[in-house]
């Protein structure tokens, strides 16, 4: 159910179990949900190079010459060190199908991967096209980020107990008994952003077109209200 509604009225005389009656006295448990919606102000692009030759050694000085590149150009369009970090290195042997005998090896492939963190969103298509025009043959990927989220979820989360001290006034008012004091707050899961958007990436001959779309960060709490008669 949607809104995962559940009241719960517990007799204030429990003849059978009086202790019970202290821990759980007449309450209405009701969720309270909340999102809010920002667009990223950061992004993090994932940029690949990968080579292939004879040798290992081959392999490996023409993708270690093109990565070389690749970051200087990248430091020329003003990212900083501090931004780029290698996030993958990889030397592998490339076998001929074979399959009356060993694998014979026919050529290496060496890989070197860069992830990049852009402070401004409006970079994004320009990086790309650096990228690729400094040599690299393979995009993982873009995440883009709110920097603020954790502002963003707190205001989710004030949001969220408002609506569910909205539906437990509700819920009371129909019952006919009056909404007292939080007895219990929980929080569902954990908040995770929704990202929402979409790239492309195109050749050098245009520039790459970008959408950062927005992420939405939603949160769902479990109130529990106690209730009493009405006087």
């Amino acid at each position: 159910m949607n809104n995962s509604i559940a009241i719960v009225i517990v007799a204030a005389t429990l003849a059978a179990a009086p202790a019970l009656a202290q821990v759980l006295p007449p309450a209405i448990s009701v969720t309270g949900e909340a999102t809010m919606s920002a667009a990223p102000d950061q992004a993090q692009i994932d940029g690949g190079v990968t080579s292939e030759a004879k040798t290992a050694r081959e392999a490996s000085e023409a993708n270690n010459a093109v990565m070389g590149k690749v970051l200087l150009a990248l430091k020329g369009a003003g990212i900083e060190e501090k931004d780029l970090q290698t996030s993958r290195l990889s030397l592998q042997p490339q076998n001929a199908p074979n399959h009356t005998g060993p694998p014979t090896i026919v050529a290496y492939r060496a890989s070197n991967r860069v992830m990049i963190r852009l402070r401004d969103v409006a970079k994004v298509a320009s990086v790309i096209d650096v990228l690729v025009g400094a040599g690299v043959n393979d995009i993982g990927g873009i995440n883009f980020v709110v920097s603020q989220a954790s502002k963003l979820l707190d205001d989710a989360r004030e949001k969220a107990i408002a609506d569910a001290r909205r539906k437990a006034e509700i819920y009371a008012k129909v019952a006919g008994v009056t909404l007292g004091q939080p007895l219990g707050i929980s929080e569902e899961g954990s908040p995770a952003p929704v990202f929402r958007g979409n790239m492309a990436v195109g050749g050098r001959a245009a520039a790459t077109p970008v959408a950062q779309g927005e992420e939405t960060l939603s949160v769902s709490v479990n109130v529990l209200w106690a209730i009493k008669p009405k006087p």
